[in-house]
């Protein structure tokens, strides 16, 4: 079955994110989302994402005319081929969403949960036809960034793994096949360690934001965009690669560098966060800093397919 038209439930950052990812490759969308004004926030998240799209370049017949909003959710999962849910990140609502999404959408339809970390197998767990329901994890922003992350429960079909592999490949999306139901995925486990021991760096004092960022978006950041950690650490082993890394760094791993036990979340480290980041952000918003950061992605994103096409090209 040719996917042309998809129902986007839930309607925040990453449901608008995928609503304008979409929409630029050329689909219908019919969203619902429960919250107040979610409509008309909605379109305003689509029209600020547009400019970046259109710059990436738009598949044929892409519109944001294509965009509708439903009453209910019943009536958004009515007649279409795939369901994106993206609710928020709570096990026992998406849960009992999903369900609510499988009784209402017919039987051949795709159900991908954005969850960032809960397992497929108890998402699906009320569901009829559990079979169809996958996770399709994608990053922020999700018009830009290509990671959609994909995995199934312990009753999801292998069909459904591909197909929802084909789908994501076709809107021009890079899916992995995560193998093993784990919580996390991949990405976001090695997120959270980082952020983890980011603040207890702040806790402690040893460092504000602001530094925490500067040592990534000058350092290690910039290999990771292109080459990630293992590759970069294969490096590190000059000629003789990860053999020579590990034998050479490998007894710092005795060492205590990191924490990933997360410091406890007190009061006093909230608002070192939130001010900290505030002052990080100056008097810009977080959609004029959304904008800027579309336009470096975009630029970012160009030199890191010169370099794959230039290795690729290496006989």
């Amino acid at each position: 079955m040719a996917i042309s038209k998809i129902a986007v439930i839930g309607t925040g950052v990453i449901g608008a994110g995928w609503a304008t990812n979409f929409l630029a490759r050329g689909l219908d969308v019919t969203a619902w989302d429960p919250g107040e004004d979610a409509q008309a926030k909605l379109s305003a998240m689509v029209d600020n994402a547009w400019p970046a799209m259109e710059e990436v370049g738009l598949a044929d017949g892409a519109s944001r005319d294509r965009l509708s909003f439903a009453d209910t959710l019943e009536q958004a999962v009515t007649d279409v081929h795939f369901v994106q849910e993206s609710a928020p990140e709570n096990e026992d609502l998406k849960a009992g969403l999903i369900a609510q999404i499988d009784a209402a959408a017919s039987p051949d339809v795709l159900i991908a949960s954005s969850s960032s970390g809960l397992l497929p197998s108890r998402l699906q767990a009320r569901c009829r036809h559990p079979e169809r329901v996958v996770i399709g994890h994608p990053f922020n922003p999700v018009y830009l960034l290509p990671l959609v992350e994909v995995l199934g429960g312990d009753q999801t079909s292998a069909e459904s793994i591909d197909r929802a592999m084909a789908f994501y490949s076709d809107i021009a999306k890079k899916p992995l096949h995560v193998r093993t139901e784990v919580p996390g995925y991949i990405s976001d486990r090695l997120q959270e360690a980082l952020w983890r021991e980011a603040l207890h760096m702040v806790a402690d004092g040893s460092a504000t934001t602001d530094e925490l960022d500067a040592a990534i978006t000058g350092g290690p950041g910039l290999r990771w965009a292109f080459m990630g950690t293992c590759m970069a650490f294969h490096l590190a082993g000059g000629d003789e690669g990860m053999a020579h890394m590990l034998e050479q760094f490998g007894p710092a791993l005795e060492l205590p560098w990191t924490r990933l036990k997360a410091p406890e979340l007190t009061e006093d480290l909230k608002e070192r966060m939130i001010s900290q980041t505030q002052a990080q952000a100056g008097t810009l918003s977080v959609k004029e800093i959304e904008q800027l950061r579309d336009q470096t992605l975009i630029k970012v994103m160009a030199a890191v397919e010169e370099f794959h096409l230039a290795v690729a090209a290496k006989p």
